[in-house]
């Protein structure tokens, strides 16, 4: 099971009201990450009795989250088999992942099931917070009009950003690969979409969606490398996300690998991202001034003369590991976006750079994976976010989202 928050039971003394919504939360998690579950199973995750049980089921039956049926196979008569409890996929929040040159909506339900997405590619010239947000809500439509969506209660936005973001509002601090400093962006978004908007760091949100639904699940010792046109990185140090004081831990990107090197957008010179971010990768393959697609083509093609030609690149891919093996010591480590690709391509060479750079002990410890989810992994963690109202307070929040779905029903009589 993953070392999870949502899933730990309270502590003793607290007020009623807040032990219910809690355990609301906690068995509507439990049907989230583990899809159904029987009456009897759901006794024994939450160690509470089959009336209690009963109850919250009921409860999240009534609001809309869940619905029962008899376990496949079973006949009317034959005793009284425990129920099994089923998340609704009707009820859905909205993922976005933002990249440089492309954003990425997908509507998805309860329990993780993708039920429509959409992919725009965004040219140079339209990279101001405001135009990516016009883009952005031009997407939810159309995810949202997707007759195979089958819209139900949309309870949130989680986006996800490739920048330091500010966890109170969703302002993106700075994204130097966008050009942005000190951008509402969630402000901006919140305005257009009228539901609960949370924004995150790409890493953190690939970390997030690994942990609960990927290859980290069962690890509490966990990096994250989103590697695209930036490089970050999401930290989980013992179970828990290594966020820092204001939330901004994880620019890994940004650390020096060669200090007489390349210029890098953060004003810096020498980043690890200046070494083995996209440009970086469509120089070692022979590739002027291309984009993230062009690269992603020619490493998928198998006729391409890509062996050899990336172990520049992979040597300070393990570089730059060996720093974050030596100060985290983590038991797993994802490489991510972009780098996802490289890894299978080169990862003799980023074994022998890090083993050659770290110290033996945290090096010996330590398994390189790519990411379970695929390219999917920062766009899932961002769903997860959206999901953190609903978990928190089941209750609450759908009957929020009941009365503003009244409301615009109402609007556009």
């Amino acid at each position: 099971m993953p070392s999870n928050p949502r899933l730990r039971r309270p502590a003793r003394g607290q007020a009623q009201e807040d032990v219910r919504r809690h355990n609301l939360g906690t068995l509507l998690g439990h049907l989230h990450l583990s899809g159904p579950l029987s009456r009897a199973e759901l006794t024994a995750r939450m160690g509470l009795n089959r009336s209690t049980i009963a109850a919250l089921v009921a409860e999240l039956g009534t609001l809309g989250a869940v619905h029962e049926e008899r376990p496949a196979g079973t006949q009317s008569g034959a005793g009284r088999p425990s129920l099994v409890v089923r998340p609704n996929v009707g009820v859905q929040v909205i993922a976005a992942d933002i990249g440089v040159d492309r954003i990425d909506v997908a509507l998805v339900g309860l329990g993780g099931q993708v039920a429509a997405r959409r992919h725009r590619g965004r040219v140079e010239d339209s990279t101001s917070p405001a135009s990516v947000v016009d883009q952005l809500l031009h997407l939810v439509e159309d995810v949202r009009a997707d007759p195979a969506a089958k819209v139900g209660r949309v309870v949130g936005v989680g986006v996800s950003v490739p920048g330091v973001i500010r966890q109170t509002d969703g302002c993106v601090r700075f994204a130097p690969n966008l050009g942005w400093v000190d951008e509402p962006f969630g402000e901006l978004l919140t305005r257009g979409v009228d539901l609960p908007v949370h924004i995150g760091n790409d890493a953190d949100l690939g970390v997030l969606a690994e942990h609960l639904r990927g290859v980290a699940r069962g690890y509490d010792d966990v990096v994250f490398i989103a590697g695209e046109v930036g490089v970050g990185g999401g930290l989980i140090v013992g179970g828990h996300p290594l966020l820092g004081a204001g939330g901004y831990a994880g620019e890994l990107g940004h650390m020096t690998v060669r200090p007489q090197g390349r210029a890098c957008r953060c004003g810096a010179r020498g980043c690890w991202e200046t070494e083995i971010g996209s440009s970086a990768i469509g120089r070692a393959l022979g590739l002027s001034n291309a984009g993230t697609a062009d690269v992603l083509a020619v490493l998928r093609d198998p006729q391409a003369p890509v062996v050899g030609a990336l172990d520049d690149v992979a040597h300070f891919l393990g570089l730059g590991l060996a720093s974050i093996v030596n100060l985290v010591n983590p038991r797993l480590v994802i490489i991510g976006g972009l780098l996802r690709e490289i890894f299978p391509l080169a990862g003799d060479v980023v074994r022998a750079s890090l083993d050659a750079a770290a110290l033996a002990a945290p090096a010996e410890q330590v398994l390189l994976r790519v990411p379970e989810l695929g390219g999917d992994a920062v766009l899932i963690g961002a769903a997860e976010l959206a999901w953190q109202s609903l978990l928190d307070d089941p209750a609450g929040t759908l009957r929020r989202a009941a009365l503003d779905s009244g409301r615009l029903a109402g609007a556009s009589a």
